[in-house]
């Protein structure tokens, strides 16, 4: 317990918090709460901590538990070698981290056989002792010589104890974490080109002969380095001045008497051979876990404003896959998504071909009644976009270009092969497109959130946080929205708080067989989905058209009760009371105060009777490229173009204007003002006004600017 305490208190430091918020929400994630159930129905124990402060204290815990969990292996194979003392155990138990723990431990690591173990084995121990101890008296090197034990003269004697004192010196604890902040805060990294490479490897030229503070390094730049180490293009070193790490360790360790000089000798070796390859190999992985962490977080920060990117709603809608050679995939769904025709057009083929295309899009817009066209922005999108807008058809049928990053990827998928069995993956990719119309959130659920293709150098980092980082993106986004129970995919359940792959099939199951579900309460007869799992996924579930209102809002079954009593007592029902904001008006929300239900929560259930089961979406916008601008041939220097963000990185943005090839907006050129961050600034899914700066048509690289080019046309 005193140790939860302590880590308590460290996670409360860092998150600048309490640590008592941070015992109540530790308590709540071991009894199996999710961090969207503690965030939204938990707030009177957390004090209303938000998820990203809840996932924050899940994760360090996560991580000192397994800082506890080597702590106990090292002390256990100390004491199983006999080597435990009091003092190391007590300097292990109060390790507070991994490097300081590993460091304790580095003396007494089962490890193959060193220059030093095979000095210590010709019988040196003593003379290193001595040396090292700068002992002037008593002691003579030749007493060591031993010609059966490989030790033949004085040097080879000196060059065995600087081996062991090289060791000596390069596990001393206190030293190596007194350089590794050195390397921290004042290493320096220094790319070089390999030259057998420089022409294969021309996408590294920036960094063939480059120098920065590793410190301040940006992370972008730190991966694009490594990448280019690994592919043999450039060659790192990632280390601070060297002669000022040696003047420390000198400082240190030097003794006075004759055997000064052989100690010097032994510092420079074991700094070069053991202590700076050690340190700049930390200091490596720290960069790599710093810029890790800093592209999954502008990866999933990309990801939610695609998942919550408006949707249209459920519309009729004409989803069409275009291509040249092969035609454009046509599909009508339904406003419930579902395929209710298929067929293959050829509109940029000409002639009696493009005529039938013409026909054909006719006939299905007024045969389904086509409330909206959606065309994938692949290949050939620009031309089937003018073909299609060309038509006589209704003023009223939406017209707009979708992004079809990943569906090529669900369409060969095994959920695409259970939707679609009868169906090619032209046809599945097809139904995507019109899908990502109506709702991208549940349709690109579907998907691996790596290829949806919003993320910067997503390949580099390390993967399993990639995954984790990025499904708890999904996961919230899927609960801030809510999930329709009744036409809610078994991937999309799967995201809802509690429930998971194995609930969210048996729901949709259940809903098969029995038909779709009236009530929250109904739920309770899905088979394996019991009491925990109920609290947990309830709030986010909604109902549409349930008897009883408050199935379709964020309210809790466990608040019911108290929305009740509330209508009662202004002498109303519930539905009365979700209709008349005159009557929520009256609410005096401290009569409701209980010991488990604070303002907090009482002030969410009184916005959520406002607007039950609102969706927390901006409003959908048609949007439309130039006309007159279909490819990069048609670029003009100064030309200003509407586009649509698809990528934010930490060096600017990339934006679609219609031409087959998203331009680069440098963060110098985000804003007419100075920005740290592009994320300030843009997202992705944002409609802009851009301003052509360059074309490198060899390239195929445009140059935008956002600066000098009025209102963007969307917030």
């Amino acid at each position: 317990m005193d140790q939860n305490q302590n880590y308590y208190t460290k996670i409360a430091g860092d998150l600048q918090i309490s640590a008592a918020q941070v015992a109540a929400a530790a308590l709540l994630l071991a009894e199996g709460a999710t961090v969207p159930f503690i965030s939204r129905y938990r707030k009177e124990l957390t004090g209303s901590l938000d998820e990203v402060q809840v996932a924050a204290i899940r994760d360090q815990l996560a991580g000192l538990a397994e800082l506890d969990k080597r702590r106990q292996a090292i002390i256990e194979s100390l004491a199983a070698r006999e080597l435990l003392s009091a003092e190391l155990q007590a300097g292990l138990q109060s390790a507070a981290d991994l490097a300081t723990l590993e460091d304790l431990y580095l003396p007494y690591r089962l490890k193959r056989k060193t220059r030093a173990m095979m000095a210590m084995e010709k019988g040196l121990e003593p003379l290193a002792r001595a040396v090292f101890a700068g002992r002037d008296q008593g002691v003579e090197v030749a007493a060591f010589l031993d010609s059966e034990k490989g030790v033949a003269s004085v040097d080879e004697a000196l060059a065995g104890a600087r081996d062991i004192i090289a060791e000596w010196i390069s596990e001393d604890a206190p030293m190596r974490a007194r350089l590794r902040r050195i390397f921290a805060e004042k290493a320096i990294i220094h790319s070089l080109v390999v030259k057998k490479n420089e022409e294969a490897g021309a996408k590294f030229r920036d960094y063939f002969d480059w120098q920065e503070d590793a410190r301040k390094a940006p992370g972008h730049r730190v991966l694009a380095m490594f990448r280019g180490e690994a592919e043999k293009v450039l060659r790192l070193s990632i280390r601070p001045d060297e002669e000022r790490s040696l003047a420390i360790l000198h400082q240190h360790f030097l003794p006075q008497g004759k055997f000064r000089e052989q100690v010097a000798l032994a510092v420079v070796d074991s700094y070069k051979r053991l202590l700076a390859p050690s340190l700049e190999n930390e200091l490596r992985a720290s960069l790599k876990e710093r810029a890790d962490r800093e592209a999954i977080q502008v990866f999933g920060e990309n990801l939610r404003q695609l998942l919550l990117a408006p949707a249209l709603g459920q519309k009729q809608v004409l989803a069409l896959d275009p291509g040249f050679r092969t035609g454009a995939k046509l599909v009508c769904l339904d406003s419930q998504g579902k395929l209710i025709d298929f067929a293959t057009i050829y509109p940029t083929h000409g002639g009696s071909q493009q005529q039938a295309a013409a026909k054909k899009v006719k006939e299905l817009c007024g045969l389904h009644q086509i409330q909206a066209i959606a065309i994938g922005n692949g290949t050939a999108s620009r031309e089937t976009e003018e073909f299609v807008r060309g038509l006589d058809l209704n003023d009223n049928i939406l017209i707009t270009l979708v992004n079809e990053s990943g569906a090529s990827i669900y369409s060969a998928s095994e959920v695409a092969r259970r939707e679609f069995p009868d169906h090619d993956i032209t046809v599945r990719g097809a139904v995507s497109i019109g899908r990502r119309l109506q709702d991208p959130l549940a349709e690109l659920v579907k998907l691996d959130p790596k290829s949806i293709g919003v993320g910067q150098y997503q390949h580099d980092v390390n993967q399993a946080e990639l995954k984790k980082g990025l499904e708890d993106v999904v996961v919230s986004c899927v609960n801030s929205v809510g999930v329709e129970v009744n036409s809610a995919s078994p991937e999309l359940l799967a995201y809802v708080s509690g429930l998971g792959p194995v609930l969210g099939a048996n729901i949709v199951a259940y809903r098969d067989e029995h038909g779709v579900f009236a009530g929250r309460k109904e739920l309770m007869k899905v088979p394996r989905l019991g009491a925990k799992a109920f609290e947990q996924c309830a709030g986010f579930l909604r109902i549409h058209g349930a008897k009883n209102p408050l199935d379709d809002s964020a309210v809790h079954p466990e608040r019911y009760g108290t929305v009740t009593k509330m209508a009662e007592d202004l002498g109303c029902t519930v539905r009365e009371l979700i209709g008349s904001r005159e009557m929520r008006d009256k609410i005096d929300l401290k009569k409701y105060v209980a010991e488990s239900l604070g303002l907090p929560t009482l002030q969410d259930i009184v916005a959520e009777l406002a607007k039950p089961g609102r969706d927390p979406r901006q409003e959908f916008t048609v949007f439309a490229f130039a006309r007159e601008v279909n490819g990069i041939d048609d670029l003009i220097v100064e030309m200003r173009l509407p586009g649509i963000v698809t990528n934010v990185t930490r060096f600017g943005a990339f934006v679609d204007i219609g031409v087959h090839q998203d331009g680069l907006v440098h963060i110098s050129q985000l804003a007419d003002r100075y920005v740290k961050d592009p994320a300030e600034v843009v997202r992705v899914g944002q409609q802009v006004m851009a301003r052509v700066l360059e074309v490198d048509k060899q390239r195929k690289r445009i140059a935008l600017s956002l600066r000098d080019c009025g209102v963007k046309i969307a917030p």
